[in-house]
């Protein structure tokens, strides 16, 4: 059964960096790159025109509008699209502010093309994709004052170790022997009660618990 490809917009300031990037995303199966923006403000006027994509790749550093800037506007304007972001660095200030934003994904620029594919399909899925050096400066960042004392019970904690792994929702239902909905259902009771929102917090709290390991 044939399915439509996933809209893949580039938007970087460095031409020949981003034509690369366009190569090797559109030599993926399932993705297509609907365009490129060398900046914030040129994306915002291409998807004003009608070229709405599923996912945008970003940049952080650019002129005119940067990454921080335009990804604020997705999320005000464009929630349903998700953001992956590509950076030079590992810049622990700028990848707090972004996981906050709610970006889905994080990558380096020399990231391996198998890396860019896994951070596509994981953000494709629903799923969030952060390197380790993410999750250690989320880590140093994490304060769970309030929730050290919660109790939980065994299929919280099932779920909460098997939220660490490279699984996603549907594979986590199925390990665990019960529908994507009951998952769905621990997901946002944990969310609560935990008072967390992502699925990296929920990893966070079960690295500062110790129920699973870094």
């Amino acid at each position: 059964m044939l399915t439509e490809p996933i809209q893949i917009a580039l938007v970087d300031d460095h031409r020949l960096f981003r034509s690369g990037i366009a190569s090797m995303v559109d030599s993926f199966n399932r993705y297509n790159v609907l365009f490129e923006a060398a900046h914030g403000k040129e994306m915002v006027d291409k998807i004003a025109s009608g070229m709405v994509p599923d996912i945008v790749i970003l940049d952080i550093n650019m002129p005119v509008m940067d990454g921080i800037s335009t990804a604020q506007w997705l999320k005000k304007f464009q929630p349903s699209i998700r953001t992956i972001i590509l950076s030079m660095f590992e810049d622990a200030e700028k990848v707090l502010t972004m996981v906050k934003m709610g970006v889905k994904g994080y990558l380096l620029k020399d990231a391996e093309p198998h890396e860019f594919e896994a951070a596509l399909l994981k953000v494709t899925e629903g799923d969030l994709y952060y390197p380790d050096f993410v999750t250690k400066h989320l880590l140093n960042n994490f304060n769970n004052d309030k929730t050290a004392i919660v109790k939980l019970n065994p299929r919280e904690i099932e779920f909460l170790r098997l939220t660490g792994t490279e699984l996603t929702y549907k594979e986590i239902a199925d390990t665990m022997c019960i529908s994507v909905r009951t998952v769905d259902s621990y997901r946002d009771q944990l969310f609560e009660k935990l008072g967390i929102k992502s699925r990296v917090g929920l990893v966070l709290y079960s690295i500062k618990n110790k129920l699973i390991d870094l």
